[in-house]
């Protein structure tokens, strides 16, 4: 692998059972660790830009990543970018720690598209509006779950529900 990676041909899934998409990630290690769940779970991962790392061979194999041929992974310039080039429409289920619904009560169904924010920032509040939105419980005095953390407790919840396993 050498250069920009976005460029390198990867896997690619006819039908995934899931869409992860995350929004503006910030942290190499985070999105390796999603990268990775979605390659073991054949789901289908997007980035929107602008991304908080460079994803070149440098970076990817300093995060771990030597495996970024096998995860189906779609690039988008923004959030605007992503809704036209997804058939995602009111198939957008978003999670964030400032929601009141928990997770287990949202209805996904195959092929939905499960959005992730920023680790920082998470989801910005016109998004979090704009679709319906699910958190995971935290019972102790803790701010937030690590976004790889959270996406696979998401993520393998509804794989399970779907029967895949």
């Amino acid at each position: 692998m050498t250069g920009d990676v976005t460029k390198l041909s990867h896997r690619a899934l006819k039908n995934p059972d899931l869409n992860v998409v995350l929004f503006q990630p910030e942290i190499p290690a985070n999105t390796g660790n999603i990268a990775r769940l979605c390659g073991a779970a054949e789901i289908r991962l997007h980035l929107i830009h602008p991304l908080g790392f460079k994803v070149d061979d440098k970076h990817l194999k300093r995060a771990g990543l030597d495996y970024w041929q096998e995860v189906d992974i779609c690039h988008h310039t923004n959030f605007e970018n992503f809704l036209e080039g997804t058939a995602c429409g009111n198939r957008l289920v978003c999670f964030s720690r400032h929601a009141e619904t928990l997770y287990t009560n949202a209805e996904v169904r195959h092929g939905d598209y499960l959005l992730f924010g920023r680790e920082t920032m998470g989801l910005p509040s016109s998004i979090r509006e704009s679709y319906p939105c699910y958190a995971i419980p935290i019972w102790g005095k803790i701010r937030s779950l690590n976004l790889s953390t959270t996406v696979g407790i998401v993520a393998y919840h509804f794989l399970h529900r779907m029967g895949k396993f």
